[in-house]
């Protein structure tokens, strides 16, 4: 029977399955470590488009497209999706998948919408409200450029404690056991654990990384606490967008909870890029960086048993231009999956 514990996190019996899953990036994630795991790299950042706003409509469209196929299943055979971006009314979910015309529930979560993506679907799927779901999450350098910080023509220069906003978006696809139809699933997810905001003051939006690590420190210490779990529990806990700034940020903050992750811990945002050769400050960041990552590195992973399991924490900056305008502070959420290996 699914179960609450704890405080903040539910423990699936019948663990939803991810049955397909996809990766679609740009230029400069093609030319990271990760760029052989990747589904599809394109050619150019604007993906064929006019803008960067239809570009990253079309990633996302490419991405569920590619999910959808390789998980046997067909458009029409998905109940609901799940899905969000950075951009204001969240324009590069709505118009790349209205061709889809699958009902669709709209997430805001900034760059932790792939974890809140993933849980509301195991949710969703775990309930018996769906036979399949599917997650989808995207961010494009030059479209949040654009939006929260500077034109790309006005080449400021950027701190090391900045993050680079990746181009690229993954998508997901869930089912339940019982309707898997024998096919081997790449992972299931076995628990969820629900962030809160949490908002330590900062105001810099070049350092996203200090702003968001409290917010992954309350999670990983609940996910610990609500499961009776010790972090050597997990072979990897894994962040999704804090960088080098933020993972020293988050090593600190646990081992005054007592917890110490370093062992097993690793961000999304310090693979995807290489930062000796690629300029990118801190690492990498964006709904697409934990999305891709996980669809394209761990997923196999966790697939081949590699991996047996993992906490998956994506990590978001609640601001807005409005917000940040008006000098209000950065709150922060992130949110955890815990995935496991189906040999």
């Amino acid at each position: 029977m699914n179960r609450q514990i704890g405080k903040g996190s539910l423990l699936f019996s019948e663990a939803p399955l991810i049955i397909g899953s996809a990766s679609v990036v740009g230029t400069k994630e093609g030319e990271g470590p990760l760029a052989q795991e990747f589904d599809c790299i394109g050619d150019d950042d604007k993906f064929g488009q006019d803008n960067w706003e239809a570009a990253e409509s079309s990633l996302q469209k490419e991405a569920l497209t590619l999910a959808i196929g390789k998980s046997g299943k067909d458009p029409k055979d998905v109940r609901y999706l799940f899905a969000g971006d950075l951009l204001g009314q969240l324009i590069a979910s709505s118009f790349g998948l209205k061709t889809f015309e699958i009902p669709l529930f709209g997430l805001f979560g900034a760059c932790s919408t792939c974890g809140e993506a993933l849980a509301l679907s195991a949710m969703t799927v775990a309930a018996g409200y769906a036979d399949y779901v599917a997650a989808v999450t995207s961010s494009h350098f030059a479209s949040a450029e654009k939006q929260f910080r500077f034109p790309l023509e006005y080449a400021n220069q950027r701190p090391v404690s900045a993050t680079w906003t990746v181009t690229g978006a993954g998508a997901f696809v869930l089912a339940g056991k019982e309707r898997n139809g024998g096919k081997r699933p790449l992972a299931k997810i076995t628990g969820i654990t629900t962030g809160k905001i949490v908002d330590y003051g900062f105001k810099d939006s070049m350092n996203m990384g200090a702003a968001m690590a409290p917010a992954a420190c309350q999670l990983i210490a609940q996910n610990l606490e609500d499961f009776g779990r010790k972090p050597s529990d997990y072979d990897r806990i894994i962040t999704g967008d804090l960088g080098a700034v933020g993972q020293k940020i988050l090593f600190d903050l646990l081992s005054e909870k007592g917890y110490d992750i370093s062992s097993v811990h690793e961000d999304c945002g310090m693979l995807i890029y290489d930062r000796e050769t690629q300029g990118v400050g801190s690492g990498g960041s964006g709904c697409g960086c934990a999305a891709t990552t996980l669809s394209a590195h761990f997923l196999p992973m966790l697939a081949n048993g590699e991996l047996k399991r993992i906490l998956f924490v994506p990590t978001g900056a609640l601001l807005s231009t409005v917000s940040f305008n008006e000098g209000e502070t950065i709150p922060a959420i992130a949110h955890g999956v815990v995935l496991e290996a189906c040999l």
